[in-house]
């Protein structure tokens, strides 16, 4: 445990509490996301899904926590119950649960299955309670609250230790609310009672931590695509919408993914990502699993900020963790392992240019690679701007330095800086502003037999516990794939590049990609790189019909600056954006594909590369026809999470459909007065 050992030292601003100190030892966890929706191919439920779509083929909550252990994740948070309100526990308060499903003849209990793994194989178990819930009948009325409460009891009163209560900010909209199809607005700031609600958590829980938009343990970082903003604080003022007291769901303010350097509270972020496109597992996403070099850079970009890192793996249908996904941590965590299995200073001779002197402890510089983060190195109350050497016996390479500050005594670095013994001379490499609970600088490969570490801004004398020194393994890049302009195939990578067009994956013996290709098809395009004697992942794509073919038939509007016809290209970042209405009203666009396809779906490339929710559709039709006359609905419903996560969004027909015309109408946007759509796909 954390213990402040030097008087001398004192505080400096907010500090964390004994249960933020342990939630940032954990570091590294787990989301889960199994419900009735994995069995649904849906992300958010509407709620009037029978309980008897739940039932696992053979459900093994052993495999699961160990697959995430072996990954090097300390914690799993399941979800008890997502928005659509169908419950992983047979709870007293609703027959809406596992209870009333064909699993285990209505007996069986996923959250007692899970936290049961989790404590029999040292994995701190966490929850996540949806505050929404859109089958229940109540949800909107001062009843729902005291449901959520007794609920949120059960959670906490009857599967142990529970490190992490999770909540997030989707609360309110169009559901099946005990049979009536409606939509319920809700006041966020007032509704739940949140006060109440923490207090009662961590009365049930006392080193419960827990997390939603503004905290009060721990925050979001405001975006689900694995990355932190650095510098990364972990010192936070929340700021709520019109000046009114923040809530989970309520923060106007994206100031969340730096925090502030002088925030007012200690409120530590969480970058939470899924290892998937979505966050529930869904069969056509196997080929889509992030590739550990993706896992790595997340890794960098949110454990090396000083955040927590959730990643979520989904279970598949048989209550298990694909293969998919085990390939991919497999090789994730030998690189980490790889990289960080030995800190490289540990080898050298360090020295710091001053040392606190205390009769009754040490705070010697070797605390800093002695590998324990409960010690630490000071160089005394009055000392600002010290300086650190390594000196190693020989030239040394590294590509990755790890610092942490000592987190009990506050965070008290506001800016760094490393140099390199080059030539006879310090030359800079790195720089930064924050630490916290760690941070971790990532570049290309440099050989030196000197390293020093500078504190270049600092309020009061600096606390480090660690200074470290790594270098990666060297990892071939998988390669990319698109389609170009001329509709042609493209792979890039660095090497011998082998590819698939079947869906198989990829080996030596395949065939060896040299140029840009036609592909007349849809389907799953797989890839590696070969050199030297080694491979690297296989990069799987999606790929939809080409559409050099494809004419605009009409639009319902469009800006000129945007024009409906950038659909029709193979760029993301041209996008056709309608014309602001005072009012929303649909807005479609008709197209043309001068061919008869059996259609098995399409997909919707929102904006890409900008931080705004502005034209993001969330709720659309889709229709075909084979003469432009006669339209059929292939499909219409919503692209759940799309605020936080506006990736490609994938949409499958219930069976295929005959059309050469497709139109396609977002029906309601995020927010603004227009929508936009970067592209649009169809599937052979």
């Amino acid at each position: 445990m954390y213990k402040q050992k030097n008087d001398a030292i004192q505080p400096y601003g907010p500090i964390p509490s004994l249960r933020q100190l342990q939630w940032h030892e954990t570091e590294f966890y787990s989301f889960i996301h199994f419900s009735i929706n994995t069995f649904t191919d849906k992300e958010w439920g509407y709620g009037d899904e029978p309980a008897q779509r739940f039932n696992p083929s053979d459900f093994d909550a052993d495999q699961i926590v160990t697959t995430i252990k072996a990954a090097g994740m300390k914690g799993l948070i399941l979800t008890c119950k997502h928005h659509d309100g169908f419950c992983l526990w047979p709870s007293a308060y609703t027959e809406h649960s596992v209870k009333n499903s064909p699993w285990k003849n209505g007996s069986g209990d996923v959250v007692r299955l899970i936290s049961e793994a989790c404590h029999k194989h040292q994995i701190k178990f966490g929850v996540y309670l949806s505050p929404w819930d859109r089958n229940h009948s109540e949800y909107g009325k001062p009843a729902y609250v005291t449901y959520f409460k007794n609920q949120l009891t059960e959670l906490l009163t009857q599967y142990g230790d529970i490190f992490c209560l999770w909540l997030d900010g989707a609360n309110g909209g169009d559901g099946y609310y005990g049979g009536k199809s409606e939509v319920r607005a809700v006041d966020r700031l007032t509704y739940y009672g949140w006060t109440e609600i923490f207090e009662l958590a961590h009365e049930l829980q006392k080193n419960l931590v827990i997390f939603s938009d503004i905290g009060p343990d721990v925050r979001w970082i405001g975006n689900e695509a694995g990355w932190a903003g650095n510098p990364c604080w972990s010192r936070y003022t929340p700021k709520g919408i019109d000046g009114n007291p923040p809530a989970p769901g309520a923060v106007l303010s994206k100031e969340g993914i730096h925090g502030h350097r002088d925030g007012e509270f200690w409120i530590p972020a969480e970058v939470d990502v899924s290892i998937r496109p979505g966050w529930f597992y869904h069969a056509f996403e196997d080929s889509a699993v992030r590739t550990a070099e993706n896992l790595i850079e997340i890794y960098y970009e949110s454990i090396g900020r000083g955040c927590g890192l959730n990643l979520n793996i989904p279970p598949d249908r048989r209550g298990q963790i694909h293969q998919s996904d085990i390939d991919a941590l497999r090789k994730f965590q030998s690189i980490l392992d790889a990289t960080f299995s030995q800190n490289l200073a540990a080898n050298a001779t360090i020295k710091a240019d001053e040392t606190c002197e205390d009769d009754r402890n040490h705070f010697e510089v070797n605390n800093l690679v002695d590998g324990n983060a409960h010690t630490y190195w000071t160089a005394g109350p009055n000392v600002k701007h010290p300086e650190i050497t390594l000196q190693f016996p020989e030239k040394t390479e590294f590509n990755v330095i790890s610092l942490r500050e000592y987190l009990p005594l506050g965070q008290r670095v506001h800016g760094w800086a490393i140099d390199i013994w080059l030539d006879e001379k310090w030359v800079k490499f790195a720089e930064g502003e924050s630490i916290g609970n760690r941070h971790l600088w990532r570049g290309t490969l440099l050989n030196s037999h000197k390293i020093r570490l500078r504190i270049t801004d600092a309020p009061v004398c600096p606390v480090l516990s660690e200074f470290g020194v790594h270098k990666e393994p060297v990892v071939l890049k998988a390669p990319s794939i698109h389609r170009d302009s001329d509709d042609n195939i493209v792979i890039n990578g660095n090497g011998t590049i082998h590819y698939t067009l079947d869906g198989t994956s990829p080996g030596t013996d395949s065939p060896v990609y040299r140029s840009p290709f036609e592909y007349n098809l849809s389907g799953c395009i797989s890839a590696l790189v070969a050199d030297h004697g080694q491979t690297s992942e296989i990069t799987c794509k999606q790929i939809g019909y080409p559409k050099k073919k494809w004419t605009l038939c009409a639009a319902s509007s469009e800006n000129p600056e945007s024009p409906a016809r950038n659909v029709l290209d193979a760029s993301e970042n041209s996008i056709w954006a309608s014309m602001p209405y005072l009012q929303r009203e649909p807005q479609w666009i008709e197209i043309n594909m001068q061919e008869n396809l059996k259609l098995k779906g399409f997909s919707y490339i929102p904006r890409q590369g900008e931080n705004s929710a502005c034209g993001l559709i969330t709720h659309f039709l889709c229709e075909v026809s084979e003469d432009h006359e006669n339209w059929t609905t292939a499909a219409q419903g919503e692209f759940s999470n799309i605020e936080n996560n506006p990736i490609e969004q994938m949409v499958y027909f219930d069976k295929p459909e005959s059309a050469r015309y497709i139109r396609f109408t977002g029906l309601k946007v995020v927010e603004g007065d227009l929508v936009i759509v970067a592209g649009l796909n169809v599937f052979v």
